[in-house]
């Protein structure tokens, strides 16, 4: 007499379970329990995401006296004289951020993944992580002393690129780069680490197949990690590129601490902010919240197809 090895025994089980699963009309694998988990998630995303935005599309296309406005909320702030300022400077600040970004974090996480000690491994992972702990408004604060000549650690360093004062240091000129590397500062580190994860999944027996034909660290990383990180490093760029067109705290910050040095509607969201708070022109500001999700949904759909975010291996 043959015995049946339990895994014979749980394979054959395993047709019966999905012609259980088919009859009660739900799919093999899915329980109850499982959309309990993800119906909170839904009901906030619902309340404080997609009613909101719907709410904002609204506002767009209606006057004050809620009469239909068509596209002139549009036409009102993109006149506006500080409409195009504050694109420039958005613009100006993801160019120098996400180039950066991209290049950066990259680079950081194929050196961390290529160190053989572990504990210099774990011990800069952590240390890039670090500055992520710290909220927006925090590390704005933070940079106001690193940025001062006369109080910053690296007043050195400042001094020897002609800076004397914070007023030198930040002029409407040198923000987009200031920004960028405040936003590098705090927002990297946790890229690095999600680099890190995606290096690790990739096939040991691939890298070493590589290594046998000959192929040196930068061949390896050009020819087989980078290709694999492809997807990646796109789902990077479209969060990023997400963020960053929200730009507000830090400008907003700075413009109250250098008294109105940085003016207060430098970015579009500041812009939006004036509209809403100090003009009480909640339709324009919706106007403007709306032109930048368009364009942000642009620039993500070319991330996605570019780098195949949703392509099958």
């Amino acid at each position: 007499m043959t015995l049946a090895r339990p895994s014979d025994q749980l394979t054959a089980g395993a047709p019966q379970r999905r012609r259980s699963a088919a009859r009660e009309g739900r799919a093999p694998g899915r329980t109850p329990i499982g959309y309990l988990f993800v119906s909170l998630y839904a009901l906030l995303t619902l309340a404080f995401g997609i009613a909101p935005a719907v709410y904002s599309v609204v506002l767009a296309f209606t006057r004050s006296d809620g009469g239909f406005a068509g596209f002139d909320n549009f036409v009102k702030v993109i006149t506006d004289f500080r409409f195009w300022p504050a694109v420039e400077h958005v613009v100006a600040y993801l160019v120098i951020w996400l180039i950066g970004l991209l290049v950066f974090v990259v680079l950081l996480a194929l050196i961390v993944h290529a160190l053989r000690v572990r504990w210099a491994s774990t011990s800069l992972r952590f240390i890039y992580y670090l500055p992520g702990a710290l909220a927006g408004a925090s590390s704005v604060l933070l940079w106001l002393f690193v940025l001062d000549p006369t109080a910053s650690p690296v007043s050195g360093l400042l001094r020897a690129m002609g800076f004397t004062s914070f007023v030198q240091v930040i002029q409407p000129g040198n923000l987009p780069v200031i920004f960028a590397i405040v936003a590098f500062w705090t927002g990297a580190g946790g890229w690095i680490v999600i680099m890190y994860g995606a290096l690790n999944n990739i096939s040991t027996e691939v890298i070493e197949a590589a290594r046998i034909d000959g192929a040196n660290a930068v061949q390896i990383a050009w020819s087989i990690q980078l290709p694999m990180l492809r997807k990646w490093i796109a789902y990077m760029g479209v969060m990023s590129l997400a963020a960053g067109t929200q730009l507000f705290v830090e400008p907003q910050l700075l413009s109250q601490a250098s008294n109105a040095i940085v003016p207060n509607d430098y970015s579009l969201n500041q812009l939006a902010y004036q509209y809403a708070f100090q003009q009480n022109d909640f339709n324009g500001a919706a106007a403007i919240s709306l032109l930048l999700l368009i364009v942000a949904l642009l620039l993500s759909w070319v991330f996605v197809t570019r780098g195949g975010l949703f392509e099958r291996e």
